[in-house]
């Protein structure tokens, strides 16, 4: 099964999060088919601390590809900040 789910990039205490398309059996940080978007939970203000590119995650959700809980939690938030 296909999934879009976070994958863990960054140092030590400083997280940083690729939104990626990619096989369920895949290792969270292994390979990945495409990847939509990033995270960055400990950005500046003067940074873009959530970016989905949403006509790519749109395009894998309508091949069956489904979202773990937080990138969905993720996905709403990012669309609540566009539609403000």
């Amino acid at each position: 099964m296909v999934v879009i789910r976070l994958a863990r990039s960054g140092a030590k205490k400083r997280p940083f999060y690729n939104m990626v398309v990619t096989d369920s059996r895949n290792r969270r940080d292994g390979r990945f088919v495409e990847r939509i978007g990033y995270y960055n939970p400990v950005a500046a203000e003067s940074e873009q601390g959530l970016v989905i590119n949403t006509e790519r995650l749109a395009y894998w959700q309508g091949q069956g590809a489904r979202l773990s809980p937080t990138a969905a939690r993720l996905t709403k938030q990012a669309a609540k900040t566009k539609a403000a």
